[in-house]
């Protein structure tokens, strides 16, 4: 009998392991930063982590939860900058997430990009929000824009700072960008 005990529980973890949710932050350069996040009201907080440069680090959020986070570079001051906004077990139970400009759509160099974890590698994936280099068409920029995504997946790669090739692209000729994109409005 506690032979079968133990498997049951053993099974009961697995499962739970298994629809764990996660947010693995993937720091792209050589600065450290800090993640701060912001729960909605009511929802547990999670504690603050260190990115060191070029490292990562997996955290585990809670089932349901819905909130953000940002970075801040280490020596920076510790104000919010681009956001990870994430939706854990929403309407039909998928996960929505969407990369924000809305508080500071002038950080460059804190969250970049969220894509589910099963895709790898955000460069040719098509659940993706956020960009390489701001602004772009696939971020959130005002309340009402449709650039939140959606998927069954409950594991989220955040993508920070910028890759040499970010830079380059960054500092080579001006990229045109719609007018309303860079305003943060929605009209031309």
């Amino acid at each position: 009998m506690r032979f079968f005990a133990q498997i049951a529980a053993f099974a009961a973890v697995a499962a739970s392991l298994a629809s764990a949710n996660s947010l693995t932050f993937i720091n792209q350069d050589d600065t450290t930063r800090k993640i701060v996040f912001t729960p909605n009201a009511g929802l547990p907080t999670i504690d603050s982590v260190t990115v060191q440069g070029n490292d990562q680090v997996k955290v585990e959020v809670p089932n349901g939860w819905i909130g953000n986070a940002y970075s801040v570079s280490e020596g920076a001051t510790d104000s919010p900058g681009m956001l990870a906004e994430v939706t854990f077990q929403g309407w039909n139970d998928l996960t929505y997430f969407d990369v924000s400009a809305i508080v500071n759509g002038n950080d460059k160099d804190g969250v970049k990009q969220m894509y589910p974890a099963t895709q790898l590698s955000a460069l040719t994936k098509t659940l993706v929000s956020g960009c390489r280099n701001f602004p772009c068409n696939s971020a959130y920029y005002q309340p009402d824009d449709i650039q939140t995504v959606s998927t069954e997946e409950t594991d989220l790669i955040v993508t920070l700072g910028n890759t040499a090739s970010d830079v380059a692209a960054r500092d080579a000729e001006p990229q045109l960008v719609a007018r309303h994109y860079v305003l943060g409005k929605l009209s031309a």
